[in-house]
């Protein structure tokens, strides 16, 4: 089972390559980049390990079932 911190490490290198290929831009919204990049994998994985089951995926996730349902919406993974 891998750690947490596998997945903390995974963003760091990512921001990492970010930042170094800007080229001089200035960066804007990285915050909202990251967890759109983030959240969509992580409601795929968890939905397919619950085997789409959404109760259960929730459960998973720590959340509420209609905030699931609603970030699927917003993700379009229906």
């Amino acid at each position: 089972m891998k750690k947490n911190n596998d997945i903390a490490a995974c963003i760091r290198g990512a921001l990492e390559t970010y930042f170094r290929d800007l080229d001089g831009e200035t960066p804007s919204g990285i915050y909202e980049m990251v967890l759109k990049s983030v959240e969509r994998p992580m409601l795929e994985v968890t939905l397919q390990q619950a085997g789409g089951n959404q109760s259960l995926a929730a459960e998973m996730l720590g959340i509420n079932r209609n905030t699931l349902r609603k970030k699927i919406n917003e993700h379009q993974l229906l």
